[in-house]
């Protein structure tokens, strides 16, 4: 795929969020390659004590979110005005307005879909701490994008290329 032209809906920095499993991980590198930016995946900023109480099943709380919410959004300030895409749960809107503080204009990018397709997708997963069993715990945690936040929601029970096009879209609406 060929970048989009630059516009400001690729000079931004695009959060993709979600719960785990909804397929962060998969669509945040393929919108970064065709909005021809950087991409930088949440997982890589959690210090090694959340990854192993999330591997042990148990759920971070907001005190083990702090650190790794905190280096996003240095990231997220180092691509302010050039674009980036960064996937990052950002379940709780306080976590969003901890990363929105350094970069007003970030755009969530939430990607959602019904339990049952996201429990179908972390059951089939080998390759990721995340037990299925927190599931349940990260939608009980998850507050939806409010009015004011800029942002879009975006249905993931399709193939990529469809959901690529449709964060395209939404993005192109936000400006």
């Amino acid at each position: 795929m060929s970048p989009e032209t630059r516009s400001p809906a690729t000079t931004r920095v695009i959060v993709v969020m979600g719960v785990s499993g909804v397929g962060k991980t998969t669509i945040g590198p393929a919108l970064a390659e065709r909005l021809g930016v950087p991409y930088a995946e949440a997982d890589s900023f959690h210090p090694p004590a959340n990854i192993a109480k999330m591997s042990a099943g148990t759920p971070l709380n907001d005190e083990d979110r702090a650190p790794w919410l905190d280096a996003i959004a240095d990231w997220a300030r180092s691509r302010r005005g050039l674009g980036g895409v960064v996937s990052c749960s950002a379940l709780k809107r306080a976590y969003r307005d901890r990363l929105r503080a350094t970069d007003p204009d970030l755009f969530f990018l939430h990607l959602d879909a019904p339990r049952e397709v996201i429990a179908a997708r972390l059951g089939a997963r080998t390759d990721h701490f995340m037990p299925t069993t927190l599931l349940d715990s990260q939608l009980a945690t998850l507050e939806r994008l409010e009015g004011d936040e800029a942002g879009a929601v975006v249905r993931v029970d399709t193939d990529p290329a469809t959901i690529i096009e449709h964060s395209i879209a939404a993005l192109r609406r936000s400006h």
